[in-house]
């Protein structure tokens, strides 16, 4: 037999209590669960006591690095952040970087179709556009991102298995370019947006790559910058916003010696280095 039940409450009060009840039930339901949000806006534990959820990772400004993509992968240079290529090396390089505390980016091309890599043959003839001056590697048509999205996507989630902390999305700037298509700054706004939402849906932080014009726009889309030759040009105080927000700016130069422009940079805040244009492990750091 149950118990009896409690006196019948008051038809006044039924209502109420009963939207308190449901409140509470749904409050016991979800204050466990993964991905609250703090007050601050960033995951963090929930304020009934639920899972702690790792912060994306935001290299400082001043932040030093190495950035390597050709020749054999010097792992002994002291410095706290690694750029590498996504594809040639795999999750050892990354576990053994980590163990000595290193932060590693994953460099993957998003903006052309590279003849060389597995996944070459997945991009349709119709997305290639013209050469971009690489051998093998021809513009995307950046408009297709129903097209593309999925091959992206597979590439990011290689980054994230792998055990990378970011990735370096190269060439997001096509729409400044003869690409073979008509693309606008509003279609490359379109697609660098997809691109920083696919590596934060896989707990990936992503950079910038150059697009200077779209800084304004796009600071508060990626968690850090990664720029080339902006004290050649004459352009590197376009990045403070980066700056401004605490986000670092990893930047390089190719034709000028370091102590050119390492003074002025320290200024701005940048984390540069002198590096020879086909990315092999020489550096002259800042």
């Amino acid at each position: 037999m149950r118990p009896p039940l409690p006196s019948p409450v008051p038809a006044a009060l039924a209502a109420p209590l009963a939207v308190l009840l449901l409140l509470s039930l749904l409050a016991a339901c979800t204050g466990g669960a993964g991905g609250e949000q703090g007050a601050d806006g960033k995951d963090g534990t929930a304020p009934s006591g639920g899972t702690t959820h790792a912060a994306r990772w935001q290299p400082e400004p001043g932040t030093d690095w190495h950035w390597q993509l050709t020749g054999t992968l010097d792992m002994d240079v002291d410095v706290p952040v690694y750029d590498i290529d996504g594809f040639r090396h795999d999750a050892s390089v990354v576990r053994r970087l980590h163990a000595r505390g290193v932060k590693v980016i994953c460099y993957v091309n998003v903006g052309a179709w590279e003849d060389w890599r597995p996944d070459a043959a997945r991009f349709p003839e119709r997305v290639r556009g013209r050469g971009n001056g690489w051998e093998g590697e021809r513009w995307l048509d950046i408009r297709a991102l129903d097209t593309l999205r999925p091959l992206i996507a597979s590439r990011f989630d290689m980054c994230r298995d792998k055990g990378f902390d970011a990735v370096e999305p190269d060439l997001q700037d096509g729409y400044r370019n003869r690409t073979g298509f008509p693309l606008t700054a509003g279609h490359q706004l379109a697609f660098n947006r997809m691109v920083a939402s696919l590596a934060h849906e896989r707990g990936l932080s992503v950079g910038l790559k150059n697009d200077l014009d779209q800084i304004p726009e796009l600071v508060g889309d990626f968690d850090f910058a990664v720029n080339e030759e902006c004290a050649a040009y004459g352009e590197c105080e376009r990045l403070t916003p980066f700056v401004r927000a605490g986000k670092a700016v990893l930047h390089v130069e190719y034709a000028l010696p370091a102590a050119e422009f390492c003074d002025r940079s320290r200024e701005l805040g940048l984390s540069s280095m002198a590096k020879r244009l086909h990315l092999d492990a020489w550096r002259d750091a800042c």
